[in-house]
């Protein structure tokens, strides 16, 4: 199987990663390329961010990075956005679905629009996406990556319907992991405190959270990118599994 060698390199393979314009998706594309894969970075509404990362990424090592723009909580944008990327690619190894809706929705005012995004971005695209991509990852070998979040088994509170997505892609990625073996391998990993949200986080709320972590720090965005090239490049044993990447959190919470 092509994207399962072991050899340090994912030279020539093309990986797809959804949300990948900036923050932690945009740590995996690079990290992928720097592994040698040439990486798809999906975006919706960070076309600025996304083109400046092509831009490096190919400057880096030429025709090796694409940009590709589709909302992909509408399902009809999927497959013609498959199509595009092949169309320049000719090919699919790696699919990583990292793009995700975060926001609190208290029972009292929780909404069904509300309830469309959260479950969409997080549950409903991912599905689609490997629908979309099985007949490559198939014929590559590949591999899917989904990311999740410790607040999948531990809930967060006025969190519930980000929780039950991501729980839901927790079980999802376990279910394609024993459907699609032993052609394509599938497996998740669930960051813990990473990068704070870009709101609505307080100085306080950051040192109690810190204060759960066994290692007492947040992470990186490249220790998210490490462990996807670990579970791309380097475990082709694994399947169907979960890896926490949060420090220790959820041994100590």
């Amino acid at each position: 199987m092509a994207s399962m060698t072991n050899n340090n390199t994912l030279s020539g393979q093309w990986a797809l990663v959804t949300g990948a314009a900036k923050r932690i998706g945009a740590a995996i594309a690079k990290g992928l390329h720097a592994a040698g894969a040439n990486v798809a970075i999906h975006y919706f509404s960070s076309a600025t961010e996304a083109e400046a990362l092509v831009a490096e990424l190919n400057a880096a090592r030429a025709g090796s990075a694409l940009a590709v723009s589709a909302d992909l909580k509408d399902t009809r944008t999927i497959a013609p956005m498959m199509r595009a990327v092949l169309a320049q690619t000719g090919r699919l190894d790696i699919l990583v679905n990292n793009a995700s809706s975060f926001y609190p929705t208290p029972l009292e005012s929780v909404t069904e629009a509300q309830w469309d995004e959260l479950i969409g971005s997080n549950l409903k695209a991912p599905l689609f996406l490997c629908q979309a991509a099985l007949p490559e990852l198939r014929k590559a070998g590949g591999v899917i990556i989904n990311i999740i979040d410790v607040h999948a088994q531990r809930p967060l509170r006025n969190h519930p319907l980000y929780g039950v997505a991501k729980a839901g892609l927790a079980m999802l990625t376990r279910s394609l992991a024993k459907d699609l073996g032993p052609d394509i391998r599938v497996n998740g990993i669930s960051p813990g405190a990473i990068l704070w949200p870009e709101t609505g986080v307080t100085d306080r709320v950051q040192h109690n959270i810190i204060r759960e972590i066994a290692l007492k720090r947040a992470g990186d965005p490249s220790d998210i990118a490490a462990a996807v090239v670990f579970l791309v490049r380097d475990a082709p044993y694994v399947t169907g599994q979960i890896l926490a990447v949060d420090g220790g959190r959820s041994v100590g919470w």
